[in-house]
């Protein structure tokens, strides 16, 4: 039991949700290699960095995103991701979308 901690303990962790991962399963930071991001945490920050972007912008690709990011939050805000048939749904069309 003990060596499972340690070997638990040894595992770096994402910076964003905590969750202990292998070294090959993180994204470092450029400028701060001591900050790592799983790939979850990456994806999701990406759609932030996005949503941010576009948020005065009048672009075609600003307008398409923003139905998709409006949905996706209210799905998330209700838990139906947590669904355990119509979740599983979710998650798989939610890697397909922008």
């Amino acid at each position: 039991m003990a060596v499972a901690a340690q070997e638990e303990a040894q595992r770096p962790t994402c910076w964003c949700c905590g969750n202990a991962f292998d070294e090959h399963d993180l994204t470092r930071l450029g400028t701060h290699p001591e900050v790592g991001v799983c790939a979850a945490c990456a994806r999701w920050l990406s759609r932030r960095a996005r949503s941010t972007a576009d948020a005065d912008v009048h672009t075609v690709g600003a307008v398409v995103h923003r139905p998709f990011a409006a949905t996706r939050d209210l799905v998330v805000r209700a838990g139906l991701q947590d669904w355990p048939l119509l979740g599983r749904v979710l998650r798989r069309l939610d890697r397909h979308l922008p």
